[in-house]
């Protein structure tokens, strides 16, 4: 008997090439849209069960096998027969949506085209419905920390309000305090994962992870670029000019700065192991030292004799 063609990955927006990571993010974008608890879409509970069902084939290595047999030509809503040799086939049901956390019966069952491929969806052979259970939704969330806390390390505590969507497909909001070892050496933008904080698993399942983004606030002094820590650093003509010694504060403490003579405003100069550290202050990046010259606002009756001096003396004409 015909049955209506369904275009799996037309339904969830990704290539037939999608990798599972993008097949799994593109779900679970759209099973947060559309769940009929939190979405105000009109069409949330048709959306949320097409979504579901391609999930249930396409996040599935094997029935994603069986169901790209049947080639790139079809369209969706075409009549479709199943070819000979499919009507005995049975898989198991694992629980869909996969991230979401609805079962089967709730979603009004399959269409008849998943049906006619797989043996009617979430029965098994023999008739029996399997048992499910699913692990729980990874949650993200982000904090701030200062500079000094990323490069020594520290601990920090945060309260984080979650929206858990329960086994009968109920939302429930919830807020819990965490206390996060930051690591030393902690990237801007880097992820700390705390494994089983996240949304709670399905029918025994085992909990989702918590992904915390760790944004570092701006510092006075300090700018940091990936692992490499930035300061300006206001000098003198003349020690641009002749070269000196100049004492810098660092995170390691205070180190000596060769100015060479002749150096230039905006020019870079480089402290190495002076960034942030990845291990016990091992492979860290560079502090970049930007000289910026600095020339009284104010002067005394013999600076400006001696400026007048080498104006008059000097050859030097930096537009040529």
């Amino acid at each position: 008997m015909p049955v209506r063609f369904q275009d799996y990955y037309k339904a969830l927006g990704v290539e037939r090439s999608a990798t599972q990571d993008e097949i799994k993010k593109a779900y679970r974008k759209l099973a947060r849209k559309y769940h009929p608890d939190v979405s105000k879409e009109v069409n949330a509970d048709e959306r949320f069960k097409e979504i579901a069902e391609a999930y249930e084939v396409l996040g599935d290595a094997e029935k994603r096998r069986r169901y790209d047999q049947l080639g790139a030509d079809w369209k969706s809503g075409q009549e479709f027969t199943p070819p000979p040799g499919w009507e005995n086939v049975h898989f198991e049901f694992h629980g869909s949506p996969r991230a979401g956390g609805v079962p089967p019966e709730d979603l009004g069952g399959f269409s008849d085209f998943f049906s006619s491929l797989f043996g009617g969806g979430f029965q098994r052979a023999g008739g029996h419905v399997r048992e499910w259970k699913m692990r729980g939704r990874d949650h993200e969330a982000e904090t701030t920390i200062s500079l000094e806390e990323a490069y020594f390390g520290a601990r920090k505590g945060f309260e984080l309000q979650t929206a858990e969507i329960d086994e009968q497909g109920h939302v429930h909001h919830k807020r819990k305090r965490y206390d996060v070892s930051i690591p030393l050496g902690t990237e801007n933008g880097a992820r700390i994962r705390l494994a089983g904080q996240g949304g709670s698993g399905y029918g025994g399942g085992p909990a989702g992870d918590l992904y915390l983004r760790i944004n570092v606030a701006p510092h006075p002094r300090f700018r940091l670029v990936g692992r490499n820590i930035e300061q300006d650093l206001p000098v003198t003509p003349w020690e641009a000019a002749l070269g000196s010694k100049i004492p810098i504060r660092t995170f390691r403490g205070e180190a000596s700065l060769t100015i060479p003579p002749g150096t230039q405003c905006g020019q870079k100069l480089r402290l190495k192991n002076h960034g942030l550290p990845k291990r016990a202050h091992k492979d860290a990046g560079d502090l970049l030292v930007n000289i910026r010259i600095k020339v009284p606002k104010k002067m005394t009756g013999k600076e400006k004799e001696l400026f007048k001096e080498l104006a008059h003396n000097s050859r030097f004409n930096p537009r040529k």
